[in-house]
């Protein structure tokens, strides 16, 4: 079936649905990694954005059940330039077609993404939406422009968990960590499961005192979609967590978190960083880390003796991580867990360990 891609500025592309029979409006982004759509779909930072795929032809993998990162599609719609209809892998168990279909998400291809990437990159990200459909309406291009825009929303109350688990093999001899579910990702809880810790995961909006009189020897504050200056509950949280001196560490949003609880401004990116080739400098070492990203928005502020930037993305010299002195904190603006993506910042995980361990001790 035809289907139309609208973009706020009057932009109109035509191609074919190859998703959902159905319209979908969000904010258009575009990631640029070669691999990794299901992991890409399924992270919740998408929530509520239209992706481009920048590589030219997808679904030739299929999908594979073990390539979750939450357990549904979250991203409101997907843009390619060539769908392959028929995937060649042992490990897939659907099509791209009949998982989008599934969980009710369009989709079209038939799209220059090149040309699409270009204007995002020169007018920046903006709204835009897929209408399913034979022939063209000018109220698409009025939905479109009559959608609200990204900055402003909390989205993390949306993907959060509805109540507190726990994740993966649990020892007496662990750390309790309390992880805070903004829109986390499954290879994130892995992650943290292998570097040693008993994990315990918890909704957006649980209040910090109550975690600590549980107990719980570090925190964690997890990636997820949307503007971060709303999130002013996530934001007292981590105030309560540093005045209380416990181990912290944040991911993308939660790095945006810990940026404002420090007294940090934040700032929508004009088109966002996603992909897995984005270069990072440790500022303290002097050695580049090739990083996954996903984020359209940024902290702001210079660094100081007691408040160091640790990290900068050598792409447009932004802000990708930070430290506070005299407290166990640490905070990255990448993905280290790096689900798809380069492996050079896994050792995060095992840093935060090793920076408990030295707290406790």
């Amino acid at each position: 079936m035809q289907a139309f891609l609208v973009l706020a500025n009057g932009t109109v592309m035509k191609g074919q649905s190859f998703g959902a029979n159905k319209n979908s409006i969000g904010e258009v982004v575009f990631n640029t990694s070669m691999a990794g759509y299901q992991e890409i779909l399924t992270d919740p930072s998408y929530k509520g954005q239209l992706v481009t795929l920048t590589y030219p032809m997808i679904g030739n993998y299929g999908i594979n059940p073990d390539d979750m990162e939450s357990d549904r599609i979250q991203s409101s719609g997907l843009i390619v330039k060539e769908y392959v209809k028929r995937p060649s892998n042992f490990q897939s168990k659907e099509t791209l077609s009949d998982f989008l279909i599934r969980f009710g998400v369009p989709a079209i291809e038939g799209i220059d993404t090149r040309k699409l990437t270009r204007i995002i990159r020169n007018s920046g990200a903006m709204n835009c939406g897929i209408f399913i459909s034979e022939t063209y309406e000018d109220s698409f291009l009025e939905a479109v422009k009559n959608a609200p825009s990204m900055e402003g929303q909390d989205l993390a109350q949306v993907v959060t968990c509805e109540k507190p688990y726990v994740f993966g093999a649990h020892s007496p001899s662990k750390f309790k960590l309390a992880v805070y579910d903004f829109g986390i990702k499954r290879n994130i809880l892995r992650l943290l499961d292998s570097a040693g810790f008993n994990v315990h995961v918890f909704p957006a909006k649980t209040k910090a005192e109550d975690l600590l009189k549980d107990g719980f020897d570090a925190f964690f504050l997890s990636n997820g979609p949307g503007d971060p200056a709303p999130l002013d509950y996530a934001i007292q949280s981590a105030k309560t967590i540093m005045d209380a001196k416990k181990p912290l560490f944040g991911i993308c949003l939660g790095h945006q978190i810990i940026g404002l609880a420090l007294g940090k401004k934040t700032s929508k990116l004009k088109f966002g960083h996603r992909g897995g080739n984005h270069p990072v400098r440790n500022e303290e070492t002097g050695k580049i880390e090739i990083t996954s990203q996903n984020h359209g928005f940024h902290v702001l502020g210079e660094s100081s003796p007691d408040m160091p930037i640790t990290r900068i993305n050598l792409f447009d010299n932004t802000v990708a991580g930070l430290k506070t002195k005299g407290l166990p904190v640490m905070a990255v603006q990448y993905h280290p867990e790096a689900c798809p993506g380069p492996h050079d910042s896994a050792y995060h995980f095992q840093e935060f360990y090793t920076m408990v361990e030295s707290s406790k001790s």
